[in-house]
């Protein structure tokens, strides 16, 4: 087992499966392109190799499916059904939910259970100028056949100042009604918004201020969360609970489990360091070859974790999972 002198060591994976989204988000990417799959993705089967050999050298316990958007993949089929092979804990999927529907079934087969699936407005307009692609209604279907199928839920939303902030509460009332755990995920400093401090400090919403806003609806208290959580969790009593992921106001690098492997092969130990490390040569090579090498790999990729507090990076998060 790697440990670092904070006591840190990988638990979390996520997986890229693909750079490539339907969706292009603000927050996300500058100009509007949606994100491709890069020539150089590494297979399906490549990836659950990938997985495997980090379980085995890491001790990962829980993975979680990323892009990208991973159900625009064709590799999610192959994948899904490798990784259910592997012996996880758990195994989890983010997405933005406009394919759903359609992949639902697949999820279901593979033992998926648990979904994040981001949603920053419940106002059309809104959506169509946030993501830049795609459409509520389909999301919202997709969601409520889900919840029937008896997956856990939780809707991840990135508050912006000018774009959603009259959302925070309605999307609260919606998932409280629904059942689902509403995740706040305040703006990270990553990719253009990195270099563009007036940009994030304009869009910038803080803990203090959501939890302001939701206060004067609903009374709240703080309920307990896993030690290596990212999100602060609260309790509406009698219905429901929220988070607020507070990298900027409360940081949580000090406990952070998380480990990233791209789509294209690459090991990235913190988001707010430009270190990576490629492991997609490795992959190729038998188990007594490999193991000892990504050690090393994982031993420098968890001393690229902030002591403290995220930083900043200019790696476009979607390529790398959320």
């Amino acid at each position: 087992m790697i440990v670092d002198r904070q006591g840190r060591r990988f638990r979390n994976l996520r997986v890229s499966l693909t750079a490539a989204c339907n969706y292009a988000c603000t927050y996300c990417v500058p100009d509007g392109k949606r994100l491709v799959a890069a020539q150089d993705e590494l297979s399906a089967d490549s990836l659950v190799r990938g997985v495997a050999y980090l379980i085995e050298a890491a001790g990962i316990e829980r993975l979680r499916v990323t892009g990208g958007e991973p159900l625009v993949s064709p590799k999610l089929d192959v994948f899904l059904h490798g990784v259910s092979r592997l012996g996880l804990r758990e195994i989890a999927l983010t997405t933005n939910g406009q394919l759903l529907s359609k992949k639902l079934p697949l999820l279901l087969d593979c033992g998926i259970r648990r979904l994040n699936v981001s949603l920053d407005t419940l106002d059309a307009d809104a959506f169509r100028r946030i993501a830049r692609g795609g459409d509520l209604a389909t999301v919202l279907k997709g969601l409520e056949e889900a919840r029937a199928a008896g997956l856990k839920i939780k809707l991840n939303m990135v508050p912006l100042r000018g774009q959603n902030l009259d959302q925070v509460v309605p999307l609260l009332d919606y998932c409280l009604e629904h059942g689902f755990e509403l995740r706040f995920i305040e703006l990270m400093r990553m990719g253009h918004l990195a270099r563009d401090p007036n940009g994030f400090n304009q869009q910038f919403i803080g803990m203090t201020e959501l939890l302001d806003l939701i206060g004067e609806r609903h009374p709240y208290i703080q309920a307990d969360a896993p030690v290596d959580a990212t999100a602060i969790r609260y309790e509406v009593p009698g219905q429901g609970f929220f988070g607020v992921i507070a990298n900027e106001s409360v940081p949580f690098c000090r406990t952070c489990s998380r480990l990233r492997l791209s789509s294209t092969g690459w090991l990235h130990g913190c988001l707010s360091s430009s270190n990576r490390h490629y492991v997609g040569d490795l992959l190729d090579k038998p188990r007594h070859q490999a193991l000892p090498a990504l050690q090393r790999l994982l031993v420098r990729a968890l001393a690229d974790k902030q002591e403290v507090a995220f930083s900043g990076g200019v790696t476009i998060m979607k390529i790398i999972g959320g």
